[in-house]
């Protein structure tokens, strides 16, 4: 059957028409990027579309959002938008949905996806396993964290807050990341490291370190020079997040007892040849006894252009075993 697969964050709406057969995601149509600031609403930006695609569009929904799941208000982050869930069939002239958070979309997507959607990054070179816990990961605005649970019977994907566990610094220059970040945030937490705007503040603590007169810039501008090589500061700063993700991968691994890990999100796509050549893969094993076990845990990068599309498809498929 079809579905239309949205997935809705901060900027952007996502859009696309999929096939769903037997709980699983068959085909997914090319995807249209709306601007949320364009449209006053969810239904609007549906409407808008639907005139893409002729003015019709099938009656079933799989639906992910930039905000947690739950209540009968949904409030997004970075965006004006509220979604009523009672009203969404009645709004979007749909007979049955699914809606999901956008990280747990995106646990859905590495469960569905096929071996060729991912590269490797570390660890065993094989395929994520049929059975046990999957740790998935992503640097974006935030650090998205799921757990995907492969049975016999399936998969189930377990939404976590784990991008709010605290920050551990493993040498001076880490505390001293930590000591500038203290002025600002009282609790700091990893995704002040190793989200997007983190760049920020690990860009000003080298600075401070180099006795460097620096000039404020935002985290686009750093992440653009740290990625064309313009900058050597910058350059040293993306280092440091490829090191400081490779810990926290780790550090989450350790917590769900995974048997491999997925790197997700649009950041870190972007790190893909980074993470092939940084300190990631050492940081990621240097657990002290554990050091065997985590260099047993094959580590993957998922690469599918719209896994957050995919995956809003993929819960609506499971939940509706269509």
């Amino acid at each position: 059957m079809q579905v239309v697969a949205v997935d809705i964050g901060g900027t952007h709406a996502r859009f696309a028409i999929a096939e769903v057969e037997g709980g699983r995601v068959i085909a997914l149509g090319e995807p249209v990027t709306l601007k949320t600031a364009e449209h006053a609403s969810l239904q609007l930006a549906w409407e808008a579309f639907a005139q893409t695609q002729g003015g019709q569009l099938p009656r079933a929904a799989g639906i992910a959002v930039a905000a947690p799941v739950g209540g009968e208000i949904i409030k997004l982050s970075n965006n004006p938008w509220i979604i009523r869930p009672a009203l969404i069939e009645e709004r979007l002239g749909v007979d049955s949905w699914s809606l999901v958070n956008d990280f747990g979309a995106v646990g859905h997507a590495v469960a569905q996806v096929p071996e060729s959607d991912f590269i490797h990054l570390c660890g065993p070179d094989q395929p994520l396993p049929d059975h046990g816990m999957i740790t998935v990961c992503g640097p974006g605005t935030g650090l998205g964290v799921a757990g995907v649970l492969r049975h016999a019977g399936g998969y189930h994907v377990v939404e976590t807050e784990g991008g709010h566990m605290d920050f551990a610094p493993l040498d001076r220059i880490e505390d001293a990341l930590l000591s500038h970040l203290r002025k600002t945030f009282t609790r700091v937490s990893v995704e002040r490291i190793v989200a997007g705007p983190a760049i920020v503040a690990i860009y000003e603590t080298l600075a401070a370190i180099e006795g460097r007169a620096i000039q404020r810039m935002d985290d686009k501008t750093i992440w653009a020079q740290a990625l064309d090589g313009s900058d050597s500061l910058a350059t040293a700063a993306l280092d440091r997040f490829c090191l400081a993700l490779g810990a926290v991968a780790g550090d989450l691994a350790l917590a769900h007892g995974p048997k491999g890990v997925v790197i997700a999100g649009g950041l870190g796509l972007r790190l893909k040849d980074h993470l092939l050549r940084s300190g990631f893969e050492e940081r990621f094993v240097a657990k002290g006894r554990f050091r065997g076990l985590m260099a047993s845990i094959p580590v993957k990068l998922i690469t599918h252009p719209q896994p957050g599309l995919y995956g809003a498809a993929a819960a609506y498929a499971q939940e509706h075993h269509q």
